[in-house]
This record gives C-alpha cells, structure tokens and sequence, in this order.
C-alpha cells in the first residue's frame, strides 16, 4: 500500500498567485465563521424565547431544538463522505453558509403568519441547521489541512476564538434591538447584513486560501472500486475508520447528551423569571466570550500536552443542570459559565484530535461520522432535558448527566493513555 496525492480536481485546483500563508488563511476562516456566527448563534440564543413568544412549551422548545442540534450534526454523515468522495470541499461550504445567510432573516416574518408562525419558524430553525450539516465536515477538513502549517490546536482554537467573537456579537446585536423595540422578529431581520458579509468573506478566501499545506493522503489498492452508494453505506456504519476514533466519538456523544442545548436552558430563565427575554442573548453572550478563551487555552494545551486536556470536558459537564437549572441567579450564571467552557472544547479543541486520528482522505467522512454520533446524543439529551425541567425533575437530571459522565470519563481516560501517533495509514488504519 502506497500513498500519493491524487490527481487535481476542479473544487481544489492549485492556488492562484497571491496565495496566502496558512497563518492568514486560518485567520481569514475565522472571520468567515465571526460573521456567520452572528447570524446562527443570534438566532440560538433567542430560539428558546422566540420559540415560546409563538405558542411552544419547554418539551415543544427541547424537542425542536434538540432535533435541530442532531440534523446539524446527523446529517453530516452524508455530507463528510459526498465531500471526501466528490472533492468539492469548497461547494459544499458555500452552500452550507449560505443557507444559514437566507433562513435566519427569514425567521422574522414568522410572528405575521398567525398560527402557522410556530411551525414555520421550526422548519426555518431545521433547515439552517441543514446548512451547518452541508457545510462542516467539509469546512473542518478545509481548515485541518491549513492549520498543518500552524500547528492543529492552535488553528482551530484561533479559528474558533473569531469563530465566538460572532457568537457573542450577534446575541448582544439582537438583545440591543429587543431592548430597543420590545420586540424579538427585527433583530432577526438586521441579521441578514452579516450573513452577506459572511458569503463575501468567503468568496474572497476561496480565492486566495492555500489548499496544499498538507497533501492529501490517498490509499491505492487493488481492491475493486465501490459504487457511491456502498462508500456512503461504509460512511454512515464508520466501517472504514479506525476503532480508537469510534470510541472517541462515543465518548463525545456521552458528554453532548449531558450538554443540553442553550434553548432549554434560556426557557428556563424566563419560564421562573431569573432573566426577561430581552436579556437572554446577554447571558448567551457571555457563554459564547467564555467560549472563545476556552478554545484558545485548550487549543494552545493540545498542541504541548495532547489530548489528555480533554478529560476536563466531562467533569465539567457534570457540573451543568445543578446549577443552571436553579432558582437563584449568581449560580445560574456561574453555570453558564461553565456550560461555556465545556462547550468550547468540544467544539474546537476536540476537532483537532479527530485529526490526528484519521488520514487526510478520511477526515471530511470521519468529521461527519464524529458528528452524527454526537447528534445521537444532543437529541437524547434535548428531549431528556425539556422533559425533565417540565415535568420539575431536576433531581433526576443532575443524577443522569453524572452517570453519562463519568461512562464518557472513564472512556476518554483509556484512550489518552495511548500514544499520539500521528495517522498516515489510509482508510482502516490506526
């Protein structure tokens, strides 16, 4: 078995002249997701509220929510192997950003549309989590093969420190605009401005993004090629990848399934009245700036440490429903806090070990199997919320979500006493 870098395609041709370094490619993502990043992180921390102004209760609220986290992330499955497959990496991304730039200001008309406002607005929710599935594992692999040049963790910890400039940004954008008009749709509507910036951004950084940083790695054998449809079946079962990235990626379902959604806990906040509506997207925000220095720390930590970092992830998921699900407010944000930093490990630093789990030619499919797995467990852990908070059995939530830990921790634990042996192999290897 040899590996040689496959003959160009058109989606990921030599760059042009002009091409720029890793360093500002990586910075130049990051600015693509702080602009997007308003747009869909703006529209999660209202969706609780927003969801309950149009008729919905907290299992209605836990349920779409949740489903929407696991079609972000289910989805991907299909998306990571049609991208490994087709090489049409950058297509996909675009795409994917640009549903989120159209759905998200569409939710705006929502409040107009009576009693199918409820149901629209939940299809619109639905379909820009779509686009998050679309464009993903295509993006990560983009980035993972820019930041070979920067070192992993620090890549995709500046890239997600932008990434939470705009998650946060957009939240204090919309909770300025409700504060203002007293209303949740027009903050919605103004969004639409980042999201074209976003698709501008973009189209200047496919322009000039170096692809080549680090050569894809190809397996050549002489086993029969399979159809499209068998490489996508292999891709859905994670057939081909190796069995320490399987059980990392169970490890990540458990912790996710304890880190219920944003929108179950902001209905939370107003359904006691800890928080009015209009201040919800502060406290986001604040989650979304922990967020960001969490990915940083981590990401620096990684790169010296490996991944032995990520065993804090779920002591502090553990941690979680007994204090954001409270009667008093200081706690209720010191577990926002902590929700925030859970949350920004493991949406940057853990993308960087998947990395060094798989080949190169894999990562697009194995991003999108990491990330259905990980929706198997944001919708268990949507519905086993909301029903929780709603049927007042807080008790028994916190009890759960320890247990799910320390199965995830004891797991992680295994895995990181194994040596960091950075994958070469193809498909199947470990």
């Amino acid at each position: 078995m040899t590996l040689d870098a496959p003959s160009p395609r058109p989606d990921d041709s030599a760059a042009a002249p002009g091409t720029w370094s890793p360093w500002r490619a990586v910075l130049a993502f990051g600015f693509v997701s702080l602009a997007a990043d308003m747009v869909y992180e703006g529209m999660r921390a209202m969706a609780g509220p927003f969801l309950g102004s149009l008729g919905a209760s907290a299992l209605t609220v836990g349920i779409v929510t949740g489903a929407g986290e696991a079609v972000a992330l289910v989805l991907r499955l299909v998306s990571g192997a049609w991208a490994d497959r087709s090489r049409n990496h950058w297509r996909l991304t675009v795409v994917g950003y640009g549903m989120t730039a159209v759905c998200v200001p569409l939710l705006a008309v929502a409040p107009f549309l009576g009693a199918a406002g409820l149901a629209v607005a939940t299809v619109l929710i639905l379909l820009e989590r779509t686009g998050k599935a679309i464009r993903s594992p295509a993006k990560s692999a983009l980035l993972a093969r820019m930041a070979a040049g920067t070192g992993r963790g620090k890549g995709f910890g500046v890239h997600k420190a932008l990434d939470q400039v705009g998650a946060f940004s957009g939240p204090l954008l919309l909770a300025g605009i409700a504060a203002a008009t007293g209303l949740l749709w027009p903050g919605f509507a103004v969004l639409a401005i980042p999201g074209a910036l976003s698709m501008l951004l973009l189209a200047r950084l496919r322009r000039r993004a170096p692809v080549d940083v680090e050569p894809v790695q190809q397996e050549e054998t002489d086993a029969p090629r399979r159809s499209a449809l068998a490489e996508l079946r292999a891709a859905a079962l994670g057939a081909d990848l190796p069995r320490t990235f399987h059980l990392f990626s169970l490890s990540a379902a458990l912790t996710t399934a304890g880190l219920m959604t944003f929108g179950v806990i902001s209905f939370h906040f107003v359904d006691v009245g800890l928080l009015a509506a209009a201040a919800v997207p502060l406290v986001y925000a604040l989650a979304m700036a922990v967020e960001a220095v969490a990915a940083l720390v981590t990401g620096s930590l990684f790169d010296r440490w490996g991944p032995r970092v990520l065993l804090a992830v779920p002591v502090l998921v553990a941690a979680v429903p007994a204090l954001v699900f409270g009667d008093v407010l200081w706690p209720v944000l010191a577990g926002v806090v902590v929700w925030g930093v859970a949350t920004g490990i493991q949406d940057s630093t853990v993308k960087a070990y998947v990395a060094d789990l798989v080949a190169s030619s894999r990562r697009a499919t194995a991003y999108g199997v990491f990330a259905a797995v990980q929706g198997i467990g944001a919708l268990a852990g949507g519905v086993l919320a909301g029903a929780l908070v709603q049927a007042d059995r807080v008790g028994l939530l916190v009890l759960v979500v320890g247990l799910l830990q320390a199965a995830a921790l004891g797991l992680l634990a295994w895995l990181v006493r194994r040596p960091r042996v950075p994958v070469t192999a193809g498909p199947g290897g470990e």
